[in-house]
């Protein structure tokens, strides 16, 4: 399988709006309810939401390729655009989504891997993100591939407070 990485631009804000509600419904949709999933989309995959974050220097966005087709992308934040911590010396996966038809492949891993090395790039001390604690194949991907609970947070989907594990994979 041929896998490449590209940062994403403002002319990619149709194709990264359309691919990130597409992949949020495909991996939380069936534990949540209607209702919220669309208050949270609406609230955090509109245009203008997604247009000033493509345009934030503190914030990437990375599509996936495999075998020249869409496949998975993420989103890095440095401090000050981090969803909680806010340290200088980290970068935080805000997001790391793989569409359903290219999961275990090897491509999660692959696009963690790349947040690392940009981290490590940057100077950062480690990576952060935060995970749903219902997210089980996600707690259970990041701890075998290095991350390790730290803390957590609260994250509104919609109306419902839910909470994140926050884990953290030390560089230095």
């Amino acid at each position: 399988m041929n896998i490449s990485i590209r940062k994403c631009t403002i002319q990619d804000l149709d194709i990264l709006l359309e691919y990130a509600v597409e992949t949020f419904y495909q991996t939380f949709a069936h534990l949540n309810t209607a209702e919220d999933m669309e208050k949270y989309i609406e609230a955090a995959f509109n245009e203008d939401k997604l247009r000033c974050e493509l345009e934030n220097p503190y914030s990437s966005f990375f599509f996936l390729f495999a075998d020249g087709c869409l496949a998975g992308y993420m989103k890095l934040n440095e401090a000050p655009s981090q969803t909680d911590i806010n340290d200088s010396e980290s970068l935080e996966i805000e997001r790391i989504y793989i569409s359903r038809d290219f999961q275990s492949r090897g491509l999660g891993r692959y696009l963690m891997q790349q947040a690392v090395f940009v981290a490590s790039e940057r100077g950062k001390k480690y990576v952060w993100l935060g995970v749903w604690e219902k997210n089980e194949k996600a707690i259970c991907f990041y701890k075998k591939n290095g991350f390790s609970i730290v803390g957590t947070h609260s994250f509104f989907l919609g109306e419902d407070e839910q909470t994140d594990y926050i884990m953290r994979w030390n560089l230095k």
